[in-house]
């Protein structure tokens, strides 16, 4: 109960924070929600007539206040199958009051302004200057309005200009054939006509950054109060491309989690693409029309379904991974710059942990996308989306936040700043971060800093914060390019330095898991951890376990199924030991005890069939009751006579010992040439001890000298 009454009180201290900072500025979410179910009109221009009739909490005037909106909608909105209908009422009436988006331009050639009306069809009206001076929207993609429309057929010269306060202005042209009997007596922006970016700045200051963040997720009409702190920073993070230029995210995760509603719904100023199927003409430059494609027109392109992308051009893909990485791409005789962000979005079939151990995080992309490195080390951050709840009602609030088209636009304007260096204060990038990465975490910073922080004041704690959780997205990317890549992007322990302490904290990823395969200190006798190559084919870690019972010589294995290759090493390994255990200890014997050997596949990639030095090891630790040398990992392989195989692939296999908590590496001499493919940084990680014959291994693994 007590909670409930704290909420509540939350709640009523943010409403008022709102109201006396952002008043005409807010709406409450839940009325948009009732009249958009049953009108197809933009949210922004339902907010804002909500916004100007139901600015109230008295129940009366918002019940009258959803009537009169309706009632407007009803007459006034222009649905363009009845564009001809109104032009009709509006020619027997004289005057008529429409809403609908105007665009203006300037026509030089007559030296006035024209307004074209994007429902009602009509073009080439003459407007006053004092509307596009005034409202700057209007010229740059136009806007929203109310507009009040005149019909004259008296006058011989084409209708005056009337000027906002009534007057009449004479037009540069004559009768003519293109000469309209229509003109504008009034124009009303039903949109934000321009925003005040101080002004966000200043009402900024009057929250917490609880507060601030509960308001932003109330304005995408997410309820706070539902979602856990790490939720919310996730829905939070869909909003970066919204602030931030050339900026590529990828979310994948289960259905009905509102990955694509945010780009749809909310924002003004990106476009969703459905169904994948998309030309380079239409997303980046019509070569035949001169015109720039959906990047050069909307801030946001976001990809629905990512496993249906598919470019009708060869090159597609190609112009894509160009426009990723510098926000420009060449066509023809031309180099075209733009800024809008890259979203991909798309559903997950299997969960997470399976996808971890068969393919990459990246498995639902078409082949051509997601399995090339290139493109995919281009995203700068990834959402997991598997965190997020599918939405259920009680997670959209009915609550007060900002106007769809408000929060729109300064988002927009919060586009031309830059704090991708605020971090440079406290902190600094710790050396596994190449270039690319550090641009990405930048990037995601800054983002973050203008969505909770526009007014670019904020604490050491605030900021370390952001730092972690755009360290992980961005890990997130690296860490499945090194699944796909190998050596290349070995480096995936990212971290951060403090610049007063100089103390060095480093960042994981959730699911890959903060536990580690191979454990800190002891093991018990006849544990065994084993790195090689599976079945499928990736490198993974093993794991053998033993018991040894009195009996008369038996060897039992357990979890190899039928798997002959396995089983033969595991025979080579009981046949060497029975020949030659007497080199190794005296007290050994195969003839009055039995041997069971359980063999585990830890991370699913089918069994390797490099056990017989890792089994005979297992053998001798059980049979002389001591435990192997701790975080060790048992690299290598031995034949039937003893002799050494050397490990393929040492830098990968010493990656994959890394990730997997190893610390000491048992490693046969004839492998030491090899080394030097290895990066240093890896080596600097492990103790390495060699071993030179089949019995050296086993003492050195019991850490017997």
């Amino acid at each position: 109960m007590t909670d409930f009454m704290e909420t509540e009180d939350r709640r009523e201290i943010i409403k008022q924070k709102l109201r006396q900072n952002f008043d005409g500025r807010i709406v409450r979410k839940d009325l948009t929600k009732k009249i958009k179910e049953g009108a197809n009109v933009p949210v922004y221009v339902l907010e804002f007539l909500l916004g100007q009739y139901c600015s109230s909490d008295d129940p009366e005037i918002i019940e009258q206040g959803v009537e009169n909106v309706k009632h407007i909608l009803a007459d006034n909105f222009v649905r363009p199958d009845e564009a001809q209908k109104i032009l009709s009422v509006l020619r027997q009436r004289g005057s008529y009051t429409v809403i609908d988006k105007i665009t203006v331009s300037l026509n030089i050639r007559y030296d006035m302004y024209e307004a074209e009306f994007s429902n009602l069809g009509l073009k080439n009206i003459p407007i006053s200057e004092e509307y596009p001076t005034k409202y700057d929207r209007l010229l740059c993609g136009g806007i929203w309005c109310i507009v009040q429309l005149d019909y004259e057929t008296e006058n011989e010269f084409a209708p005056e200009i009337i000027s906002a306060s009534g007057d009449y202005i004479q037009s540069k042209k004559k009768r003519q054939k293109d000469a309209t009997p229509i003109s504008i007596r009034k124009l009303t922006p039903i949109q934000m006509p321009h925003v005040d970016i101080e002004e966000l700045k200043q009402g900024r200051k009057a929250f917490t950054e609880d507060e601030w963040m509960d308001v932003m997720l109330r304005s995408i009409g997410m309820e706070p109060d539902t979602l856990t702190k790490r939720e919310k920073w996730l829905i939070i993070t869909r909003m970066l491309p919204l602030v931030e230029n050339n900026f590529n995210l990828c979310e994948l995760g289960p259905r009905s989690t509102g990955k694509s509603h945010l780009y749809k719904e909310i924002s003004p100023n990106s476009i969703l693409v459905s169904g994948g199927q998309t030309t380079v003409a239409n997303l980046f430059y019509n070569m035949g029309r001169k015109t720039v494609g959906l990047v050069g027109l909307w801030d946001c392109v976001a990809f629905d379904e990512v496993a249906g992308i598919h470019f009708k051009d060869k090159d597609g893909i190609q112009i894509m991974k160009d426009y990723m990485a510098s926000g420009s791409f060449a066509r023809g005789k031309e180099e075209k710059a733009a800024s809008a962000s890259m979203v991909f979005v798309g559903n997950i079939n299997q969960s997470v942990d399976v996808l971890l151990k068969t393919s990459s995080l990246f498995d639902p992309f078409p082949p051509e996308m997601g399995t090339d490195t290139a493109f995919l080390d281009r995203i700068h951050c990834y959402i997991p989306g598997w965190e997020i709840p599918k939405f259920r009602p009680e997670h959209f609030t009915d609550d007060y936040g900002f106007i769809t088209d408000y929060l729109a636009e300064f988002l927009r304007e919060l586009r031309k700043e830059q704090y991708g260096d605020a971090l440079d204060k406290y902190f600094r990038l710790g050396k596994n971060l190449n270039q690319r990465d550090t641009i990405a975490v930048r990037k995601i910073v800054g983002g973050f800093v203008k969505l909770l922080y526009p007014d670019g004041e904020f604490t050491k704690e605030q900021l370390e914060k952001i730092l972690q959780i755009s360290l992980e997205m961005r890990r997130r990317v690296k860490e499945q390019l090194k699944k796909l890549g190998g050596m290349e992007f070995y480096d995936v322990n990212f971290s951060y330095i403090d610049n007063e302490t100089f103390e060095e904290h480093y960042v994981s990823v959730p699911e890959q898991g903060g536990g580690k395969l191979i454990p800190e200190g002891m093991c018990n006798p006849g544990q065994v951890y084993t790195v090689s190559r599976g079945k499928s084919g990736m490198i993974g870690v093993f794991r053998l376990e033993s018991q040894m019972l009195p009996g008369n010589g038996k060897f039992d294995r357990t979890g190899l199924g039928s798997d002959r290759d396995a089983k033969e090493a595991t025979d080579t390994a009981f046949k060497y030991l029975k020949a030659n255990g007497s080199r190794i200890s005296g007290t050994l014997s195969t003839t009055i005890k039995d041997y069971i050997i359980n063999y585990q596949d830890l991370q699913g990639i089918g069994m390797t069939s490099k056990l017989a030095l890792p089994t005979l090891i297992a053998l001798c630790s059980i049979a002389l009751g001591k435990p192997t040398v701790s975080t060790l990992a048992v690299l290598g392989e031995i034949s039937i006579s003893g002799t050494m195989i050397k490990v393929d692939d040492l830098a990968n296999v010493l990656q994959v010992c890394l990730d997997s908590g190893a610390k000491k590496i048992l490693l046969p001499i004839t492998s030491a040439g090899d080394l030097g493919s290895v990066p240093a940084e890896l080596m600097g990680s492990f103790n390495i001890i060699f071993y030179n014959s089949t019995e050296d291994a086993v003492f050195k693994a019991l850490g017997v000298e």
